[in-house]
C-alpha cells in the first residue's frame, strides 16, 4: 500500500492557519505570506477545502444561563446582573469559573482536538470507493482571479456541499482609502451578481444561497471591482474591473 508523503513544516503551518491554532504572531506571518506570495495562498485554499468538512460534526453546546450572566456582570452590561447571579452556586463562581487553570486545559484540550483530527485526515487510509454508476459532479470548484497584470489577486475556493466559497488574497493591489474590492458571479448571459465586499487583507467567506450554486459552472467568470467604500449603491459594478477569472471543477 502506498502511503501518503508526510507534510512539510511550511504546509502544517498552512494547516494551522485554517484550524485556527497558530498564535497572534505567527497567523499574521501566514496573512503577510498569503497577500505577497501567490503559492502561499493557493496552499492555504487548499487545506481550506481539505479541513473545511471537518466542522461538520461539530455540534453546537448550550451554555448555562448564568454563565452569560457572569459575562454580563463581568463587562458591567446590566446592573441587574450582580443579583441574578448571586443565585448561581458560588462554588461554581469561585471555583470553575474563575480558574485559571481551567482555561488553559480548555485551550489545550482544543488544541489537541484540531490536530488529532488533522492527523487522522492526513494518515487515515482511505475506505474502499464502489464504482459509480455515473459521474457525479464536482464537490469543489476553484477560481484564480487574475489582474490586468497576470499576477493573482485573490483565489476563491467555493464548496458546494456546504454552500459557502472562501476568497483568499493573494497579491490584490492597494485601493484607495475610501475604495472597496466587491466580487462579482457573471454567469453566461447573464448580468454580474454581487456576492458582497471582499476585505483586502484576510479571507473572506461568502454563504452561496441555492440560486448562486445554480449559477456556477465552468462557463461562469467571478470578477472583482472598485467601487465607492462599502460596495456598489446601484447594485452593478459602477468601477473599473480590477481582476477576473474563469471557475473550474476542483
Amino acid at each position: 500500500m502506498n502511503n501518503p508523503m508526510p507534510p512539510s513544516q511550511e504546509e502544517l503551518r498552512y494547516a494551522e492557519y485554517v484550524l485556527g491554532v497558530l498564535d497572534a504572531d505567527a497567523r499574521t506571518a501566514v496573512e503577510e505570506e498569503v497577500r505577497a506570495d501567490p503559492s502561499a495562498a493557493a496552499a492555504v485554499s487548499l487545506w481550506q477545502r481539505h479541513l473545511m468538512p471537518l466542522s461538520e460534526d461539530i455540534e453546537p453546546v448550550q451554555p448555562a444561563q448564568y454563565v452569560w450572566v457572569r459575562i454580563r456582570e463581568s463587562l458591567g452590561l446590566d446592573a441587574a446582573a450582580s443579583t441574578r447571579a448571586r443565585s448561581a452556586p458560588a462554588a461554581d463562581r469561585a471555583g470553575w469559573w474563575n480558574s485559571l487553570q481551567l482555561w488553559r486545559w480548555i485551550g489545550a484540550g482544543a488544541t489537541l482536538a484540531a490536530a488529532a483530527s488533522f492527523a487522522l485526515w492526513f494518515v487515515a487510509p482511505a475506505a474502499p470507493q464502489a464504482p459509480a454508476s455515473a459521474p457525479a459532479g464536482p464537490e469543489y470548484m476553484v477560481a484564480s482571479i487574475a489582474q490586468d497584470n497576470g499576477v493573482a489577486g485573490w483565489t476563491a475556493t467555493m464548496d458546494l456541499k456546504q454552500s459557502s466559497m472562501v476568497i483568499v488574497p493573494a497579491t490584490p493591489a492597494a485601493l484607495a482609502s475610501d475604495r472597496s474590492a466587491e466580487l462579482w458571479l457573471v454567469p453566461p448571459g447573464e448580468k454580474p451578481i454581487s456576492l458582497g465586499v471582499i476585505a483586502p487583507n484576510k479571507p473572506t467567506t461568502v454563504h452561496l444561497r441555492a440560486d448562486l450554486l445554480a449559477r456556477l459552472s465552468a462557463k461562469a467568470l467571478l470578477a472583482v471591482s472598485n467601487e465607492p467604500l462599502g460596495g456598489s449603491p446601484t447594485g452593478q459594478a459602477t468601477g473599473p474591473i480590477i481582476a477576473k477569472g474563469a471557475i473550474s471543477g476542483a
